[in-house]
């Protein structure tokens, strides 16, 4: 696998370098599938309500492949699918992740995160990272 640094984005600025690893909304959605509902599988990222097409969705898997950030590999349970994990680098997006949450929880009235969790967040952002990474072993 190729180091992923900014040698091949437009700059080095830190932003440009995200920009170009992420990308689009459906990577972070994907990345959010992985992290906090615990999807494994292509078929269970499919099922998600922004219906991501198939073909979207194998090429950002590819890319987060290709990046470093998740992995892929066989299910031991079903050799025909493929199960994918989040790298160390993947789980570092963890608390940026948490700070879109909170952005959004504050902002949007519409927001799905549970009460709950965002008061724990509030309360307590380090615990919530530490149970997170935990369901994530």
């Amino acid at each position: 696998m190729m180091k992923h640094n900014s040698e091949n984005c437009r700059s080095n600025c830190p932003i440009n370098f995200v920009l170009e690893t992420f990308g689009d909304k459906w990577t972070l959605l994907i990345i959010r599938d992985l992290m906090f509902k615990r999807k494994k599988h292509y078929g269970e990222f499919l099922q998600s309500d922004e219906n991501i097409a198939t073909n979207i969705l194998a090429s950002r898997l590819r890319r987060l492949e290709d990046h470093g950030v998740i992995t892929r590999s066989a299910d031991p349970a079903n050799a025909a699918k493929r199960l994918y994990n989040l790298t160390a680098k993947g789980k570092g997006l963890l608390p940026i992740m948490l700070e879109i949450n909170a952005w959004s929880a504050k902002h949007d009235t519409l927001t799905n995160t549970p009460e709950e969790f965002s008061r724990r967040l509030k309360v307590d952002k380090e615990a919530v990272i530490a149970e997170v990474l935990s369901a994530l072993d």
